[in-house]
């Protein structure tokens, strides 16, 4: 009894057959192709219907290298503000600096603009900190009794006064400030000539007229200069401007509100007005006098003997 395959399972041709006959076929369509371009249809068909496949294929690829490049351009980003910030914090602070310097730079030009206009010695000085009393108005200088400073000079800045050496040590001196209650200069209203003395107001940072009649002719807006009348300042020196003046009928005197022109406050470099006192010799009383004749005859008859 024979026993043979279904249908289904039939090998058919042999595969020698097959091979030459696929072989011959795939020859014909290289050779149709290459002269004839027969299957570049085809060959866009396939293509187009292979390319969902491919998309779904490669998709995990392309998914991990975009979660990848993400990740790596977040990195990048972060140290790149990073850098960015340390650059502008450098900027900044260099500008910092060069305004600063610039400010320092414009202050120490008017200070020796300002130290051409006096005959007298000036000496430079820098402002270390302020005294320790908070209830008095005094700043420490860099200068002191080695440097030739002396009690009593006026100090200034590149805009006008600011105090009076009221003590010195050998490295440093102490400056009363012209705002301090306790200090007094005498000034001079330029507009007029009109002579009065100026004293500190404390806290307020002003400085007053006292004691001018309630008709002085004082104005809003008047500068005020030292008026040099005692010898220890020079004259001409800006002191301040006013800012207020104050007439009541029932009062004998005004009361006159300047504002300071120089930094009292914040002036960094200021200069010293060193020197002599200018002041001249007080005028001979009748006994000065006296003694003077008293003490010529003593020495003439000392001669004579």
């Amino acid at each position: 009894m024979e026993h043979t395959p279904p249908p289904f399972f039939r090998r058919g041709p042999a595969p020698v057959v097959r091979l030459a006959f696929f072989a011959s076929l795939s020859f014909a369509l290289l050779i149709l192709d290459a002269r004839f371009r027969y299957v570049d249809g085809l060959r866009d068909v396939l293509a187009l219907a292979a390319y969902p496949f491919q998309k779904a294929a490669t998709a995990p690829i392309a998914l991990m290298r975009s979660t990848a490049e993400f990740f790596v351009t977040q990195a990048q980003l972060r140290n790149e503000n990073s850098a960015l910030r340390a650059e502008l914090l450098d900027a900044a602070r260099d500008a910092q600096r060069f305004r600063t310097a610039s400010a320092e730079l414009a202050q120490l030009r008017r200070l020796n603009e300002m130290r051409e206009r006096f005959e007298r010695q000036t000496i430079p000085a820098e402002v270390l900190y302020s005294g320790r009393d908070p209830y008095d108005y005094k700043v420490i200088l860099d200068k002191g009794r080695q440097h030739a400073v002396t009690a009593g000079s006026l100090v200034i800045d590149a805009e006008g006064a600011i105090g009076q050496i009221t003590r010195v040590h050998t490295l440093v001196s102490e400056v009363t400030l012209i705002t301090d209650k306790a200090q007094a200069i005498p000034v001079q209203v330029v507009r007029n000539g009109l002579r009065a003395v100026a004293f500190g107001a404390g806290a307020s940072g002003m400085i007053e007229l006292r004691f001018l009649p309630a008709n002085a002719d004082v104005r809003n807006g008047d500068r005020l200069v030292t008026s040099g009348i005692d010898g220890s300042y020079p004259p001409g020196v800006a002191v301040a401007t006013v800012v207020r003046v104050e007439r009541d009928a029932a009062q004998a005197f005004a009361r006159v509100v300047c504002e300071p022109l120089a930094g009292v406050d914040r002036s960094r470099y200021v200069l010293v007005l060193a020197g002599d006192d200018v002041r001249p010799p007080y005028p001979a009383t009748e006994q000065s006098r006296r003694g003077a004749k008293r003490r010529g005859s003593a020495g003439e008859q000392r001669v004579a003997e």
